[in-house]
């Protein structure tokens, strides 16, 4: 039996109360600032009204005014689009936090954010420096602050009503645990890499029971190799649907209850990934039980280093 088709439709209420935020989801983290106004425009353009961005993109102003381009088009309305960015590791002090998310809010040119996220748990040394290094090339880190101050400087936001919804991000169960008993305001949404190489279904599992949403980015694996998009079973799974591998892994990532980010500066593809439509329940399981490789290929987790952004020559 097939779900409801309209999957690309589908919103998840947020556990706070602020509303719900779509299961499908557009990521900006793109090179160049033309190509991320270009994309960004056409996401929302196709259809996408989730748009994921980060202060660490260091395209902000880009992505904002593709926003203020579609917005003052009048199809689109700003309250139409769930935007979340989020606090890089540089601003984890407590007094860092307002000024951070205020000059995310300039660039993007809003009044609000819809989710604000601590991008990664590990604290790097204060400053402007978004990948301060000491002598011999190592991570400077900041053993002066904790998560949960962190997490604190961020209720206070909400608080003041300038974002609606906080959550963390590159967070493993553990941390997740500790925010969660101690926080506040609790957090909405975790926001992992997560695929069929990388499941996480005890992350998933604790969500479900605490109705947080769990977003998966890097849901087509970004590319990497192995390259899941030519893994047999999906490869073989798509030719049986007469969908492509990248709708049935969009597919099945919505459909065992999580939400995604998906990227592409190709605009057929941007719309190919927009139009997804379910599976059958017993594919949706071949995906989950038939696929043994565990891989991950986003190190972040582990040093809080980006694994998709590039050193530029200015880190």
């Amino acid at each position: 039996m097939i779900e409801s088709d309209n999957l690309r439709d589908k919103k998840i209420a947020l556990n706070n109360g602020s509303g719900e935020m779509p299961a499908l989801g557009f990521g900006t983290l793109i090179p160049g600032p033309l190509a991320t106004k270009s994309a960004t425009k056409t996401a929302l353009e196709v259809g996408f009204r989730l748009l994921d961005a980060s202060e660490r993109y260091r395209n902000e102003k880009e992505v904002g005014e593709a926003m203020q381009e579609v917005f003052k088009a009048g199809k689109i309305k700003r309250e139409e689009v769930f935007i979340a960015t989020k606090l890089w590791n540089n601003n984890h002090r407590p007094e860092r936090v307002k000024p951070a998310f205020e000059a995310s809010l300039k660039k993007l040119q809003l009044d609000y954010v819809d989710l604000y996220l601590i991008h990664t748990p590990f604290a790097f040394q204060p400053g402007d420096e978004q990948d301060p290094r000491d002598a011999s090339g190592n991570v400077i880190y900041d053993k002066g602050v904790t998560l949960l101050d962190t997490w604190r400087a961020l209720e206070d936001l909400v608080d003041e009503g300038k974002c609606k919804a906080i959550g963390l991000s590159d967070i493993g169960l553990d941390q997740t645990k500790e925010i969660f008993k101690a926080s506040r305001i609790k957090p909405a949404v975790v926001h992992v890499e997560s695929h069929p190489y990388l499941p996480q279904w005890d992350l998933l599992d604790y969500c479900r029971k605490n109705n947080i949403v769990f977003q998966a980015f890097s849901a087509l694996g970004h590319n990497n190799q192995p390259k899941l998009l030519e893994d047999p079973v999906i490869t073989a799974i798509a030719n049986q649907v007469n969908m492509t591998p990248a709708q049935v892994l969009l597919a099945w990532a919505i459909q065992r209850g999580t939400a995604l980010l998906t990227t592409s500066t190709n605009p057929s593809r941007i719309k190919e990934n927009y139009e997804v439509s379910a599976l059958p329940a017993d594919i949706v399981q071949e995906i989950s039980e038939g696929i043994k490789l565990q891989i991950r290929f986003n190190s972040v987790v582990e040093t809080g280093i980006p694994g998709f952004i590039p050193r530029s020559k200015t880190d």
